[in-house]
């Protein structure tokens, strides 16, 4: 994957089931398609889809992009579910 996804961490603590839903969030929102590929092929999309149902946030476009490709609706995702209910400030 690529580094300067895990530049707030040391990469050699990272552990992919102690921190799934972390580099699995990281992946979707500033990753590269290399990096998509990679992480596919290691978890799966079912594992991957289900990590995503779980997740508090994530950012919209991650959001459609693994709805699509999982072909799960988006009403099944925590992150669109629970959505902050006012505007950020810079989105008027």
């Amino acid at each position: 994957m690529s580094p300067y996804l895990f530049w707030d961490v040391d990469r050699t603590t990272l552990d992919l089931d102690t921190h799934r839903s972390y580099i699995v969030q990281r992946v979707l929102e500033y990753g590269l398609m290399q990096d998509w590929v990679c992480l596919k092929q290691t978890l799966g999309i079912p594992a991957i889809t289900a990590t995503c149902k779980g997740l508090r946030s994530l950012e919209p476009r991650a959001l459609a992009f693994i709805s699509l490709v999982s072909k799960t609706p988006r009403e099944e995702f925590r992150c669109y579910t629970t959505k902050q209910s006012s505007r950020e400030p810079w989105n008027s």
